[in-house]
């Protein structure tokens, strides 16, 4: 269960309360830490530093893996700078940056079953020991996108239909299948 981010306002303006990186499958809640104003980062450096942790989460949450999520993280970054002085907020152009990128990966993937099936005998489907993460993987894309970003960016509708590139009643209605989904395969 992931808590809600806690929002404070005091002399130097709103602050938020951000979630601590850690792993995501550890199933433990993720604990909040303060954080600086909110604010557009000033330098390359800055934003490098305060939002490559929230970046590299969301990235682990939608490939299942921590060592993707941080080559498609710095790959983001490498767009970023070279966008530095046209991008007026970073943190929304990251997230875009880092969502397309886990969707070429699942791409990429999903050929590279395809032809590894064909070539090879079906294999069992059984869940693994770690059955939500698994459960998670085997969601198509935008399914996967949405409820990472529900449950565990903690984002509205309509932050996550702009991140889809889609509109509000298509999210709430991939939220709904991937939960069913979800549901029968771990009910299996």
């Amino acid at each position: 269960m992931v808590q809600d981010a806690v929002v404070s306002a005091g002399a130097g303006g709103s602050r938020v309360s951000e979630p601590r990186v850690g792993d995501f499958r550890s199933g433990e809640p993720l604990e909040f830490a303060e954080s600086g104003p909110v604010t557009a980062p000033a330098t390359f450096a800055e934003c490098y530093r305060d939002l490559r942790p929230e970046m590299v989460r969301l990235a682990a949450l939608m490939t299942g893996s921590p060592e993707i999520a941080q080559d498609l993280v710095q790959d983001a970054f490498v767009r970023l700078h070279g966008a530095w002085n046209r991008v007026h907020e970073p943190r929304s152009y990251l997230r875009r940056a880092v969502i397309n990128a886990c969707h070429s990966h699942h791409r990429r993937r999903r050929v590279e079953r395809q032809h590894a099936s064909a070539a090879a005998p079906a294999s069992s489907s059984a869940l693994g020991a770690d059955e939500l993460a698994d459960a998670l993987d085997a969601l198509p894309y935008r399914q996967r996108a949405a409820l990472v970003l529900r449950f565990y960016a903690d984002l509205s509708d309509i932050d996550i239909a702009a991140a889809l590139r889609c509109r509000p009643g298509t999210v709430a209605s991939l939220i709904h299948r991937g939960l069913e989904q979800l549901r029968r395969v771990i009910e299996r």
